[in-house]
Parts: structure tokens; sequence; C-alpha cells
């Protein structure tokens, strides 16, 4: 008699908790389905849009501050015939700013191979030649970013960005 009564409680408080968890489950996907009005929807479209903008111009900002970076080393070079330690806090800085314009741009981590490479493939084993190749590499992904817009993916902009990482990665690799 009491294994019957508790038997069939159980079985009730079961059936009553899955009843409570489908009408709760309802309420959750009437709540998703229920429209917006519409100023809240464009008010949102445009915050998302002026996002989008504001992305795409640092986005811009990071490739003019790489261009300028690996300038500002490529003269320091020049006149000091080696880098000092503020040029490797500036390789340290476009490091960061190559693999945020990458990410950015929808492209993955590649650990490759650390030695660089100039455009025809040849090993660039003069740090002379990695510095020079560096600027002309920052202005050039400067240059495909500015001929894209906010739509866009540019693959020879992320190509540049790998091309600078490997650069960097080639400069760092020759200070130790």
């Amino acid at each position: 008699m009491i294994y019957s009564f508790f038997r069939t409680f159980f079985i009730s408080i079961v059936c009553g908790a899955a009843l409570v968890a489908g009408a709760s489950a309802q309420i959750e996907n009437l709540a998703e389905k229920e429209e917006l009005p519409k100023s809240i929807k464009e008010s949102l479209v445009k915050s998302r849009i002026d996002r989008e903008k504001k992305d795409f111009q640092e986005l811009l900002e990071r490739g003019d501050e790489a261009a300028k970076l690996s300038g500002e080393l490529d003269k320091s070079f020049a006149e000091n015939k080696r880098l000092t330690a503020d040029d490797f806090k500036k390789i340290e800085r476009l490091e960061k700013l190559s693999k945020k314009i990458r990410e950015e741009l929808g492209a993955s981590d590649s650990t490759g191979e650390i030695s660089a490479t100039n455009s025809e493939g040849e090993k660039i084993s003069s740090m002379p030649d990695a510095v020079d190749k560096l600027k002309n590499l920052s202005q050039k992904l400067s240059d495909e970013l500015r001929k894209t817009t906010r739509y866009t993916i540019s693959a020879a902009a992320i190509q540049a960005s790998n091309a600078v990482l490997k650069i960097v990665r080639f400069i760092r690799q020759g200070k130790n």
C-alpha cells in the first residue's frame, strides 16, 4: 500500500516537472518570436553599421601605423647600421599590429617557418635587406587595406600581413 502511494506520488512529481519545463520553453520561444518595434530595429541596425564603420577605420589606422613604424625602423637602421632597443619595441608593436590586422581580416594564425623570403622566394639573409623589405611590405599592407571596403576581405592584405610577420620574426631571431 505504502509502496503504491510513493510510486504514484513520484510519477506525479516527474510529470509535473516535465509540464513546467515544457511551458517554460514555450514562453521563451514566444518571447524570441515576438517582433520588436520598428524604431528599435532601426536603432539596432544603425548602431551595428556605426560599429562596423568604426572597426574598419581602426583597421585602416593600424595599417597606417604599421607603415609608419616600419619607415621609422628603416630610417633608424640607415643611421645607426643596427637596431636599437627602441627599434625592437617598435618591432614588437609592428608584430602586434600585423597580427591584429590579420585577425580582423579573418585569417588564422599560421606558425610557419621563421626564415623570411622576398617576393621572388629567395631567403633574406641580411638585416639591411630584411628592414628594407619590412618597410616595403608594411606600405603594401597599408595600401591593400585602403583598397578594400568594410564589406570585402583582401587576400593580398592577408598575404602582406603574413609576410610582415615572417620578416618581423626573422629580425627578432637575428637579435638573439
